[in-house]
């Protein structure tokens, strides 16, 4: 393949360097392991800085199409099982045209310092405080899900909203910020201590386990949703067209 970007042209060095590791990774030797060149050669030999390639990099991480460790370089993810939709919902706006009544059983808001991990999604400093949403929700007789939410601070969220309203909808409402972007990662995973008693069940319980990294019109991230799931009452769809 070609690789080689366009310094004149109005798209973003970063988009362009994103585009094209998107192509590059598609090649059966990164598909097999390989491991892509480093962030000096491929700035050096597209005569750009090496912040420049670290962000398209860091995107591609974040959609879990990259890896990255110490000594062994950047690589091809594992694929995990994930959807992406263009019509996609908050929990509260799904069940709701589901037909399926819903209870808060659970709310708490805290102001937190975020991980390393949030830190680097949001690229914001680790002593930068973030809104931090636990909230366990489920049919009147039982929960089934229990959430994890972390902001990003640019939404100006001070934690007064009401956040019994549908979540997407009360931000763009308020704040003036408009979700339009979801991309999500779907694994199976056991309840731990914390989860098991949110949920009612028993510790080492297989559930559902979703993260959920939303973003902006503008493709900047402002919701971080940790998602567990009663395994026996929930099935996670999705359905593709050609």
């Amino acid at each position: 393949m070609k690789f080689s970007i366009n310094h004149k042209s109005p798209i973003p060095l970063h988009a362009q360097v994103e585009d094209l590791l998107r192509e590059l990774i598609k090649e059966e030797e990164y598909q097999n392991g390989k491991t892509l060149p480093s962030e000096v050669e491929i700035s050096n030999r597209l005569a750009i800085s090496r912040s420049t390639v670290r962000q398209a990099i860091k995107k591609l991480v974040f959609e879990g199409l990259l890896v990255r460790r110490k000594k062994a370089g950047t690589k091809v993810a594992p694929k995990p099982v994930s959807s992406k939709s263009n019509n996609w919902l908050s929990f509260s706006q799904e069940m709701k045209l589901r037909g399926i009544p819903i209870k808060n059983f659970e709310l708490n808001l805290s102001w937190v310092k975020p991980s390393d991990e949030i830190a680097r999604f949001f690229e914001i400093p680790l002593d930068k405080d973030i809104l931090k949403m636990e909230r366990v929700r489920g049919k009147p007789e039982e929960p089934f899900v229990f959430f994890v939410s972390y902001f990003h601070p640019r939404i100006g969220l001070t934690g007064e909203e009401d956040f019994t309203l549908p979540l997407y909808e009360m931000i763009e409402q308020e704040h003036s910020i408009i979700a339009s972007l979801s991309k999500e990662e779907i694994s199976a995973k056991a309840a731990d201590e914390v989860i098991s008693k949110k949920l009612n069940i028993k510790k080492g319980t297989p559930v559902l386990f979703r993260k959920r990294f939303v973003f902006d019109q503008g493709e900047r991230p402002i919701e971080y949703n940790l998602g567990y799931y009663k395994s026996d009452s929930f099935i996670y769809s999705v359905e593709s067209s050609r």
